[in-house]
């Protein structure tokens, strides 16, 4: 989403660690169908294989990520 420093802070993450991401921006009708299959409510909403991280921590996503 524009304007939210956790988003901001994971693209700073993925990009410094040279991690491959696509976004999905919750503000279009696509983004907000696929935002509403997570059954989220927060953002950003980070999926790695098929598990969900809620918010960006850089040690729990990089722990999500590596196992």
């Amino acid at each position: 989403m524009s304007n939210c420093p956790h988003c901001d802070t994971a693209k700073q993450y993925f990009e410094k660690h040279h991690i491959t991401y696509r976004l999905c921006n919750v503000k279009t009708p696509a983004g907000q169908k696929e935002f509403r299959r997570t059954n989220f409510r927060g953002v950003p909403v980070i999926k790695v294989g098929e598990q969900y991280l809620q918010g960006f921590k850089a040690s729990t996503f990089s722990k999500l990520y590596n196992d």
